[in-house]
C-alpha cells in the first residue's frame, strides 16, 4: 500500500502579487468613489470671485454692525423662526431679500423660507429633518443698509 502524499502548495510571487494589487485596488476604489460623492454633492462657491468680494467686505462688515442687531434663528419641529432685534432691544421687521435654508454639505434638500411676521420674529415653516441646517441670509434694513449672514442650526 503506498501512501498517497500531497506537496504543499507554495506562496509565491505571484500570490502576494495578487494580493498587493488586491488590497491596493480596494482601497484607491474606495478613494475614488469617496472624491467622487464629496464633488457631486458640493453646492458651490460662496463668492464667484474672491478677490472681488473682498474689496468691500470691510464696509459691508462695518454697515452691518453699525446697526447694532441680535440675530437669534430657532427650528423647532420644521417651524423656523428668525428673531431680529435692534440694539435697543426692540423687534426688527427687515426686508427678505434673499433665503436659502439648506444642508452645508448639498444642495438637493435647499428651500427657500416664505416668511410671515407675527409681530415679534419672522417665522415660516420648512421641511427639516434631524440634523444640521444652515440659513444664508440676506436682508436689508429701513434704511437700505444689506445685511448678509449664514446661521447653522440643528433640529431635534
Amino acid at each position: 500500500m503506498t501512501a498517497n502524499v500531497q506537496k504543499p502548495r507554495e506562496f509565491t510571487g505571484k500570490h502576494m502579487l495578487t494580493v498587493m494589487l488586491g488590497g491596493f485596488g480596494i482601497i484607491i476604489g474606495v478613494n475614488l468613489g469617496m472624491a467622487y460623492l464629496a464633488i457631486s454633492t458640493f453646492p458651490g462657491v460662496e463668492a464667484r470671485s474672491t478677490y472681488v468680494a473682498s474689496q468691500t467686505f470691510e464696509v459691508n462688515r462695518t454697515a452691518q454692525d453699525a446697526l447694532g442687531w441680535d440675530v437669534v434663528a430657532t427650528l423647532d419641529d420644521g417651524l423656523l423662526t428668525l428673531a431680529i432685534r435692534d440694539a435697543d432691544g426692540v423687534p426688527v421687521q427687515p426686508k427678505v431679500l434673499k433665503a436659502i435654508f439648506g444642508r452645508a454639505t448639498h444642495t438637493g434638500e435647499d428651500h427657500t423660507p416664505d416668511f410671515t411676521w407675527n409681530g415679534t420674529a419672522l417665522a415660516a415653516m420648512v421641511p427639516s429633518r434631524d440634523g444640521y441646517w444652515n440659513l444664508r441670509l440676506e436682508l436689508e434694513s429701513a434704511d437700505g443698509t444689506i445685511f448678509r449672514r449664514r446661521i447653522q442650526l440643528r433640529d431635534r
